[in-house]
């Protein structure tokens, strides 16, 4: 195994050498081949190109000039440098896993004679366990919401709505702003959602989340609505589509009002609502359904966060714990 290249200060991306043509079109291409044949979000293919263009420039730095040039040593040190540098074990297992897929399309698209990703070993990943709220913090943060959209003001009005949609659906955060005005039924409570590679899914929301929907959509968006918005359920101050940015500032600036809970974003939202319905006797199917997740063995982890409260509770007022 080659040595590992010697840890280096960060660089501006403007200091890497450019790609030769060949392995700046196969970039190019997987990254086509990524959003038309996987169905990956544009984060998601994001992370995928650039990862993979870290690993094109580093075999650049190693002399090579050829998709074809990539070598089991080449990305062993790849992975070396980024071990080296103090990169996290689960950052590593991950562009190990980029690798792997990459070269595996190199030698279906035909641009490699081999798969020398086959034999490339990573570090396991741990898997920490989720951060999540409290039952109480979540009562306690959708009524901090609650009483601001009393005012009636529409950014209030919207955050409430919002919050209690990511908490009471527990759906992803590029999934809520995603969001058409055609994709809520509010006859049956549902909400139909496009998750990642493209899986359609129904999921339902309860009372309180449809009380405030209805104030949204009667009191709030017409007040932020203008020629130029889209049919987005939920539209930012000048009337465009809410983004992720602003949805996170929302629960930022929520929980912080919230005495004792962890700072979260909406995704700990998600791992709540998970959480709090394990906790509460759902089935771990029907969870998995409802978060959208395609194996069973992802929703887990939160089988593993309730055991974990379990025994917290257990060691705090047990007297033999």
């Amino acid at each position: 195994m080659p040595t590992a290249p010697r840890p280096r200060p960060a660089r501006n991306a403007d200091s890497d050498p450019a790609l030769p043509p060949a392995m700046e079109g196969a970039l190019q291409e997987f990254g086509r081949h990524l959003a038309a044949e996987r169905g990956c979000s544009p984060h998601t293919r994001r992370a995928y190109v650039g990862d993979v263009r870290s690993l094109l420039v580093h075999a650049v730095r190693s002399g090579a000039s050829e998709p074809d040039h990539l070598s089991l040593p080449l990305l062993r040190s790849w992975l070396a440098g980024m071990a080296a540098a103090g990169q996290a074990r689960g950052s590593i297992a991950r562009r190990a896993a980029t690798a792997r897929t990459f070269t595996a399309w190199l030698v279906r698209s035909g641009r490699a004679r081999q798969n020398p990703g086959v034999r490339l070993r990573s570090p396991r990943a741990g898997r920490p366990l989720p951060g999540v709220l409290r039952a109480e913090h979540a009562r306690e943060l959708l009524r901090h919401a609650g009483e601001a959209a009393g005012t009636g003001e529409p950014l209030a009005l919207r955050d409430a709505a919002m919050l209690e949609l990511l908490y009471g659906c527990g759906i992803r955060v590029e999934e809520l702003c995603t969001l058409d005005l055609g994709d809520v039924d509010r006859e049956r409570r549902t909400v139909r959602v496009m998750g990642k590679g493209s899986r359609e899914r129904v999921v339902p929301f309860g009372v309180p989340a449809a009380r405030a929907l209805e104030e949204w959509l009667s009191g709030g968006r017409p007040a932020l609505v203008g020629e130029k918005s889209p049919p987005a359920l939920f539209l930012g101050r000048r009337g465009g589509r809410v983004n992720q940015r602003q949805v996170r500032e929302v629960v930022h600036e929520l929980l912080a009002g919230v005495e004792g809970a962890p700072q979260l974003g909406p995704h700990g939202l998600r791992h709540s609502a998970a959480t709090h319905l394990l906790d509460g006797g759902a089935d771990l199917r029907s969870v998995q359904e409802l978060l959208g997740h395609a194996t069973l063995a992802t929703t887990q982890i939160y089988t593993h966060v309730s055991v974990e409260r379990l025994r917290a509770s257990y060691r705090q007022a047990h007297p033999r714990a």
